[in-house]
């Protein structure tokens, strides 16, 4: 299951502004952004039409677009359908990373064509394209104790990591972005099978 050749699109999700930047809904965001910097791309700018911060480079011979959404999670989908129309995308070329309260804190999970299984920024993202035919990386928030309620979800997603889910969160990005690279180095379902356990 090779990604399809051309431009690749890999998106952050979160909410903008400084207040949210270390949330644990802003995950997709953090870790889009630390790649950059670790492939040495340009730094992001600001494109308004697309509702998103833009940086573009080359990870080996494959172009990739890197973008961090710049709308409210509940319309993530907004830029990602403005981002696809602009580069003419074939949404089997589109990587969305974000967080998941259903996964474990720090677990990581590779997945192609699935539901949003509630989260919002990826059910809008489904609405605005039509189709839910593209690759996500999911990566866990939930603690380990079930320290908040369903009904108090929406605040616990906008609160900042503690300090020691920040260690755990550290070496899942890290982990992350190596699944990233192998799925696009060679192929998704490598990928897959080397990270989702």
């Amino acid at each position: 299951m090779k990604i399809s050749k051309g431009v690749k699109l890999i998106v952050g999700l979160g909410n903008p502004g400084g207040k949210y930047k270390f949330t644990r809904h802003n995950l997709g965001k953090l870790l889009v952004s630390r790649w950059q910097k670790k492939l040495g791309f340009a730094g992001f700018r600001l494109n308004k039409k697309m509702g998103a911060r833009l940086s573009e480079g080359k990870f080996g011979r494959q172009k990739l677009t890197l973008a961090l959404s710049e709308t409210f999670m509940n319309n993530s989908g907004k830029s990602v359908r403005q981002l696809a129309k602009r580069y003419t995308l074939n949404p089997k070329n589109l990587i969305v990373v974000h967080d998941d309260i259903d996964l474990p804190l720090g677990r990581i999970r590779i997945g192609k064509g699935r539901g949003p299984a509630g989260h919002k920024g990826v059910q809008s993202i489904i609405d605005e394209l039509g189709t839910k035919n593209f690759i996500r990386f999911r990566i866990g928030i939930k603690p380990k104790s079930n320290t908040f309620a369903s009904k108090n979800l929406d605040k616990f997603v906008l609160k900042e990591f503690t300090k020691k889910e920040k260690e755990v969160i550290k070496k899942s990005v890290t982990y992350c972005m190596k699944a990233i690279e192998m799925a696009l180095k060679e192929g998704l379902e490598k990928a897959m099978n080397e990270f989702n356990k």
